[in-house]
């Protein structure tokens, strides 16, 4: 997402350590399609120095990856990005963002292992990027919840028509948020909470 006034949090290394009151560490996962904003919204909502593994893109790069509607970012996430927000005294989350080229896509299986959800971040100026990514999820069978993110110029769809568009289950929340902007994403995290409490709160069978 090429904006510059993400708000990164920067400070002392003790700033990094666990509070003595967290009883649970969680694990979630960002995911999206190429430049939706995925290393925003894990450097906006983490507390602690965000771990990026962004690097220049290149020529050879672009002749790979589909830069349709994304031609002036100039650096990719080849790894993970990582961050931590902790949502009570008690809960803590580690935010994993994935890569978003379809080449870098074998790096999921170790970042999917141990998280109990996800959130796909969609440009709804390209809902096509988003489609392979989704049913990967459901072919995994992560639970996720669905955030768009505000971008100019983005076209404001009725919800019901994203969902048909997206192919969504009617269970499956839809938020709207700004990746720039720690509450918009601390809020679809707690849409996430939400989200797999109730899963885990229905009746098996």
């Amino acid at each position: 997402m090429d904006f510059s006034d993400s708000e990164t949090v920067v400070g002392p290394a003790s700033a990094d350590l666990l509070p003595d009151s967290t009883a649970m560490a969680v694990k979630v996962v960002v995911v999206g399609g190429f430049g939706v904003g995925k290393t925003t919204l894990v450097s906006s909502v983490s507390e602690i120095r965000p771990l990026t593994t962004e690097e220049t893109m290149t020529q050879a790069g672009a002749d790979v990856d589909n830069l349709a509607g994304v031609e002036r970012k100039t650096s990719t996430t080849v790894a993970m990005d990582f961050g931590r927000i902790r949502i009570s005294e008690e809960l803590v989350l580690y935010v994993f963002g994935t890569p978003g080229q379809e080449r870098f896509w074998f790096l999921w299986n170790g970042l999917f292992e141990g998280a109990l959800g996800a959130v796909v971040l969609v440009d709804t100026r390209r809902l096509e990027v988003s489609f392979d990514v989704i049913g990967r999820l459901e072919d995994r069978g992560v639970p996720f919840v669905v955030a768009l993110n505000a971008f100019p110029e983005s076209p404001d769809y009725p919800l019901e028509d994203l969902r048909a568009a997206l192919d969504l289950p009617a269970d499956v929340p839809i938020i709207a948020c700004d990746a720039r902007l720690r509450e918009s994403c601390r809020d679809v995290l707690l849409a996430l909470m939400h989200y797999l409490y109730n899963l885990s709160a229905q009746p098996v069978g």
